[in-house]
């Protein structure tokens, strides 16, 4: 594979972006590796990848193998990278890519261990909150919506052993920690500005999920990539390739009215 490439890279010079990133695609050892990791939804996943680099101008200037290992993160815990769809996303910062996984892609691991009855993620409106319970930590959002104003988002599992914790955040303390912890809030064409709502909807269902939820081998290893934006494909793959088991974390306390300074975005 790396004589493949490197060839590639040779002929960078002489070829536009588009050209250069077709090319890295079109190398028979990258081929080979999507093929062994997607087997025949292969060919499927790379036109996907192909769609997403002619749509992203921020993107085409990145370097075609690092988006092709990012996209390769989301092919290893079979997530599509579709923007529509919401799973994954290969996001550009400073001329780096970086795979993220979004809400959806979190409950698509989380319904593959097995283990939920109920997991949900969604937006609260002026009024519905009511209040929270300090002894119990339930949260009270039942009452009357009083306008389209988003003041909140909150996140609720259900485990098959009657284990259930909802965690709900603020707009406000959203926003603290998207700045703490996010690398591309402050940028014009971070997802955090064009998709304030599904990130907000991940955050809150991240932390629940890392502090309480019942995780798979898959499933913590992606949850420790996303928070930690590490290079970590091949141990991704070692671990879910190693360890078929599952296994379920400590029901550690958490601040559910702070959990900004748990973990990053």
């Amino acid at each position: 594979m790396a004589n493949d490439i490197q060839q590639q890279n040779n002929q960078v010079s002489t070829r536009t972006p588009k050209e250069n990133f077709l090319a890295i695609i079109d190398a028979p050892a990258v081929k080979k590796r999507f093929s062994e990791v997607l087997q025949d939804t292969a060919p499927a996943f790379m036109g996907s990848m192909i769609e997403l680099f002619n749509g992203d101008t921020y993107l085409q200037k990145c370097k075609p193998l690092d988006i092709v290992n990012e996209a390769l993160k989301a092919a290893v815990l079979k997530l599509a990278i579709n923007k529509s769809l919401g799973f994954a996303y290969i996001i550009p910062y400073k001329d780096k890519p970086q795979m993220m996984i979004g809400y959806k892609g979190l409950i698509q691991l989380a319904m593959r261990t097995g283990q939920y009855r109920f997991i949900n993620a969604d937006l609260v409106y002026e009024g519905e909150f009511q209040k929270k319970d300090k002894l119990t930590g339930e949260f009270d959002m039942n009452g009357e919506k009083k306008s389209d104003k988003v003041v909140g988002f909150f996140a609720y599992i259900e485990l098959l052993n009657g284990f259930s914790k909802t965690l709900y955040m603020t707009v406000e303390q959203i926003t603290r920690h998207a700045k703490k912890y996010s690398k591309t809030y402050g940028s014009d064409n971070g997802i955090w500005q064009k998709e304030f709502d599904a990130m907000a909807l991940k955050t809150v269902l991240r932390n629940l999920l890392s502090h309480y939820g019942y995780l798979s081998i898959e499933m913590s290893a992606a949850l420790n990539q996303d928070m930690e934006g590490d290079s970590v494909e091949e141990k991704v793959q070692g671990e879910i390739r190693g360890n078929a088991n599952t296994e379920e974390i400590a029901f550690t306390e958490v601040n559910e009215q702070q959990p900004e300074d748990n973990c990053p975005i």
